[in-house]
Formats: structure tokens, sequence, C-alpha cells
């Protein structure tokens, strides 16, 4: 009896063992058969989002076929610079943003008419300036504001992405001249260089048929370029007493300086506004990194070249110049600048109408002095 107790004690854990090996094994293939699930939806989310990428490269593909082919347009603005914009706004970045600013070619869309003849005008003004008097060159802009308030012919030379000073790597030779700076339109109205650097621009069109005689004011507003090529120094005089071993005219101070005397000399009645850089503030993108008061490119921040123009005037204050100190004066700083600045160097319709007012004021002030 007892061994028959034994055996059945024997087959029961058998029995037992079997069924928990069973089980293992189901357990095993309902786990293999999840994780083969897993697996086919896994492939089929890889091979939906290779679909997903091979579209878009197709479409990618035919877009840039377009371009190529020269049926899309591009709108959006390279820059900046470069600058600009841009920019683009590290030393190298900003100088080409706005740059940006700032190496805007206005000869593609600007429809550059001269003065009304048929009107009977109080002065006439000539405008050599950067992208600031050119960008705009509508009744909105800050060349026709001045204009209408001082009852002016104006001719505007301004020119977008140009500086006062000669780049590093050009030389002051009038044979091989090929800078459109301030320096070069100065020499081109004096006839001193070959004109045909301008002929893409209003410019080229303004050099052949204003009488530059008869000029009551010349305009001379530049600084923000100079400053933003990181590559122009605001003075060749340094603090302490030393130099720098460049031309005057490669330096933003040196270069008004001798465009103020040339004019000076060739037109004696003629009173020149020169005009600061006014107030700007840099953005790499969309990240706000200064403003002209804290970035330096390695001539100083751009208030220095701002005081560098008042220096300029400072020197010939009593022979027909006047001075507008945009930077502290037009009303554009840190509070308003998301009122008057477009991108943070331009201006808005806003910006250009308190800038030009108060150059109005002066030119009206000093033209009308018993009003």
């Amino acid at each position: 009896m007892e061994q028959r107790g034994h055996g059945r004690k024997g087959k029961y854990q058998n029995n037992i063992l079997l069924l928990t090996v069973l089980i293992g094994f189901c357990i095993l293939a309902l786990i293999e058969i999840g994780y083969g699930h897993a697996q086919m939806k896994v492939e089929k989310e890889r091979l939906a989002l290779e679909e997903s990428n091979n579209q878009a490269m197709q479409e990618l593909k035919q877009e840039w076929n377009q371009i190529k082919d020269g049926t899309s347009v591009v709108t959006d603005e390279q820059e900046q610079e470069q600058a600009v914009s841009g920019s683009d706004q590290s030393e190298t970045e900003t100088s080409k943003v706005v740059a940006k600013a700032e190496t805007e070619d206005s000869s593609d869309e600007q429809d550059e008419d001269l003065p009304d003849e048929d009107k009977d005008y109080d002065m006439q003004i000539v405008i050599l300036g950067d992208s600031i008097m050119d960008n705009d060159r509508t009744e909105s802009g800050v060349a026709a504001i001045i204009g209408e308030e001082c009852n002016a012919k104006v001719y505007n030379m301004a020119m977008g992405g140009t500086t006062a000073a000669l780049m590093p790597t050009e030389q002051y030779n009038y044979a091989t001249w090929d800078s459109r700076c301030l320096l070069g339109v100065v020499n081109a109205i004096l006839g001193n260089i070959n004109t045909e650097i301008f002929d893409d621009y209003p410019a080229g069109k303004i050099l052949k048929e204003c009488d530059f005689d008869k000029t009551d004011y010349f305009i001379l507003e530049y600084g923000v370029n100079d400053f933003l090529t990181g590559q122009i120094p605001q003075s060749r005089y340094l603090e302490g007493g030393d130099t720098l071993a460049v031309d005057d005219v490669h330096t933003y101070t040196g270069a008004l300086e001798n465009a103020v005397v040339l004019l000076q000399d060739r037109f004696p009645d003629a009173k020149i506004l020169l005009i600061a850089p006014h107030y700007c503030q840099i953005f790499n993108g969309t990240t706000f990194m200064g403003d002209g008061y804290s970035i330096d490119y390695g001539f100083g921040p751009l208030i220095n070249f701002a005081r560098g123009t008042g220096y300029i005037y400072e020197q010939h204050k009593d022979e027909n110049v006047i001075f507008y100190n945009a930077f502290e004066e037009s009303g554009i700083n840190a509070e308003t600048a998301d009122q008057y600045l477009d991108d943070g160097v331009h201006l808005t319709p806003e910006g250009s109408r308190v800038y030009a007012d108060y150059a109005a004021r002066l030119i009206n002030a000093d033209f009308r002095p018993e009003e």
C-alpha cells in the first residue's frame, strides 16, 4: 500500500512538472508572438518614415530644379550679411547682415525720379549716404520727408551698403578707382574719377543731370556700415597718443574730414550737414546681442563713431558745417527701438519721420534763421 502511495505521488509530481514546462512554453510563445508584432509595427513605421523622407527629397529636388531653371523666385532677403545683415551678427555675420544692413543694392527696385523742374523750390539739397537714405525712396522715406519739409529740390545719391571710408584693400588712386564709398561719390562729383561704377544706381543719373553748383546743402550720412565691417577704424588716433598704421582715408573720421574739405574747396557757398549714425540694435537671428553702446567689433562701439562725427563738426563748425547727432537727438533709442527700427538698424516709416523731422528742422533753422 505504501509503495502504491509513493507511485501515485511520483506521477502527480511528474504531471505538475510537465504542466509547468508546458505553461512555460506557452508563455515563451506568447512573448515571441508579442515581440514579432512589435517588430512588425516598428518596421511598418520605419517604411512609412522612409517613404515620407523620399517624398520630401523628391519635392526638394523638384524645387531646386525649378530655381535653377528660373521658374520660381526666391524673395527672402539673403544677408546680413551681411548684412549684413547680416549679419550674421558675429563680427563677420553682423557686417554681412544688416548688413544686414546692409549690402542692399537698390538698383533693381528703385525708380529714381529727379526733382520736378516745374516746381518752385526754396533750396537744393544733395544727399550722400547709405541705406538709411536709400532704402525707402517713396514719400515715406527720409529724403522725401526732408525735401517736403524744407521745400527743397533733393538729389538723393545714397547707396545701400556703402561706407564713408575706403576699405583696407582699396587705394586712393583716381586712375583705378572702383569704390562707391563717400569719398568715391565726392570725387565723382568733382570729376576726379571715372563715374561708370555708378551707372546702375540713381547716383549715376544724378551725376549727369544735377548742377551741383546750385547746391545749398550737402547731407553726409554714414557710419553704421563703417562700424559693422569690423575693418574700418573710427580714427587712426588711439587713447594714450598712439596711432594706427593706416591712412586717414581708411578710417571713418578721416574719410569725413577728407570729404568735407573737398566739398568746401569746390563749393564754398554750400552748407554741409553731418549726420552721425543713429542708435542701433544688433541681433543674431532673433537673439538680441547688444546695441550701439555695447557691441564692439574691434574699433569701439557705434557711439564712438557718432562722437567722431561730432569731432569733425567741431573742427569745421565755423566753416558752413552743421551737425545732427542722430545717435542721441533723433529720439531713436532703446525705449523706442521697437517702434522706430525695423530690424535693429533700418528705420520704420515712423522712425523715418522722426529722424527726418529733426534733420529738416536743423536745415530750416539754418536757412531761415529769422523764423
